[in-house]
């Protein structure tokens, strides 16, 4: 089965890093929250480095 990338709104703090390492993947969907923008639209490496960034962890793969 396939991992399904997931972001966690409620927890997501705004602090845009995912955006930064992948602008492909994540975006802005408001001034405090990011969003996936196209989940295959990046290497799983940065998405992967986007994750392990992320201050809040977020952003995790769903099976």
């Amino acid at each position: 089965m396939a991992k399904v990338l997931y972001l966690d709104e409620n927890v997501c703090i705004g602090c845009e890093t995912c955006t930064r390492i992948s602008p492909r993947v994540f975006h802005m969907v408001s001034e405090h929250k990011a969003g996936i923008l196209d989940p295959k639209g990046d290497r799983i490496e940065k998405i992967e480095e986007a994750m392990d960034n992320c201050p809040v962890a977020c952003i995790t793969w769903d099976d």
